[in-house]
């Protein structure tokens, strides 16, 4: 049995379709259902959003807590580091003046022992060794003065221990206060954290669940957009002045219907595209023009061609696609003959116009695509 070459046996099957009865209707009718789905799903996406917003409002307000909360235990942390130091200061005071207290008693006890015989010294002794009552008086009031002396010093030194141990306490007691507040802090803290952490989990599910959608939806409206142009098939050969670029593409206003391809009508991709197409359908390349919506500007169109395995070089040959990579989006090109280093060529938008225009050019500055 004779092979049957898989481009035509398509396009008979197709075009046999286009002739039974409601066959465009029915491509009609499954590109109009294309929108329902992408409404749909742009509607979801709408409602997941506006969760999204208000789990992210949520996360704002509980990292918000969670900053205010971890403020007040930096400063609880620090007040208490003060008032250890404090704490520390006092004992050490209190230590000193314990050292004092023993020194005064040491060098007053010395003057007792010295003057009075280790101040064991009866009142009948010194009234016996004294030569007069004047002497007697001067002696008892000195020792009189001496007790007072040693009892004032360490009334003082005790009054002030205790003062001092009293602060100590004080402060000892707040200390614990504090950390008492600050295990309380650090609780909630860690309970909006733990609050922090949900939300913001429930948030990216639901972006992800957006993205998953955004998805859907790009790849619903290629399917669209290539059930769109099998509606239009009787239009797909356009006038030869217009490069044959179909008509329902070339009379419609600019970038105002989205091609097979992805690409916006009349311009330089989008007729590119088409003539690749086209050398496929008539086996003039091996392969057909893939799927680029999306990033199709023509200064991606090398780097997708090389991801994809096509060739790329500076040579060109008829049916090749030359690219610009200059200016912001590129520009590319149809080659139908080579002519030493000049090629003709057929393009669309060259002048940002959205127009068809062909003729003579040097190929210097451009790559090649070979489909």
């Amino acid at each position: 049995m004779k092979k049957i070459n898989p481009k035509l046996l398509a396009i008979v099957i197709f075009a046999s379709s286009l002739l039974v009865g409601g066959g465009l209707w029915s491509t009609l009718v499954q590109a109009d259902q294309y929108d329902d789905q992408i409404r749909s799903l742009q509607q979801e996406n709408n409602e997941k959003q506006q969760i999204a917003n208000q789990l992210a409002a949520q996360a704002n307000s509980y990292e918000d807590a969670v900053n205010k909360l971890q403020t007040q235990i930096n400063s609880l942390q620090q007040a208490i580091i003060a008032n250890q130091q404090q704490s520390s200061d006092l004992q050490q005071q209190i230590e000193e003046g314990e050292r004092e207290l023993a020194h005064q008693k040491q060098v007053l006890g010395n003057n007792i022992k010295t003057m009075y015989l280790e101040g064991q010294i009866s009142t009948l002794l010194i009234l016996a060794s004294s030569k007069d009552i004047s002497e007697y008086v001067t002696k008892e009031q000195y020792r009189a003065a001496v007790q007072n002396q040693i009892k004032a010093t360490v009334d003082k030194i005790t009054e002030l221990k205790q003062k001092l141990q009293a602060q100590k306490q004080q402060i000892e007691d707040l200390i614990k206060a504090q950390e008492v507040q600050r295990s309380q802090v650090a609780a909630n803290r860690a309970e909006q954290a733990s609050l922090l952490a949900y939300t913001e989990a429930q948030k990216a599910g639901y972006d992800q669940q957006i993205k998953g959608n955004k998805s859907k939806i790009s790849e619903l409206r290629r399917q669209q957009a290539i059930a769109n142009a099998r509606y239009n098939i009787g239009n797909f050969r356009g006038d030869p002045s217009n490069g044959g670029y179909p008509n329902v593409w070339a009379y419609a206003p600019q970038d105002s219907i989205v091609d097979t391809w992805g690409m916006y009508n009349r311009e330089c991709v989008s007729y590119t595209a088409f003539m690749v197409h086209q050398d496929f359908l008539a086996d003039r390349n091996n392969r057909d023009m893939p799927y680029w919506g999306g990033r199709g500007d023509a200064k991606n169109w090398d780097d997708n061609a090389r991801a994809a395995g096509i060739p790329v070089d500076s040579n060109p040959t008829p049916g090749s696609i030359g690219i610009s990579n200059e200016g912001t989006w590129g520009h590319s090109v149809y080659v139908e003959a080579v002519n030493g280093n000049q090629i003709y060529i057929k393009q669309y938008n060259a002048g940002f116009s959205g127009q068809y225009s062909e003729g003579w050019r040097y190929a210097t500055g451009l790559v090649f695509l070979h489909f």
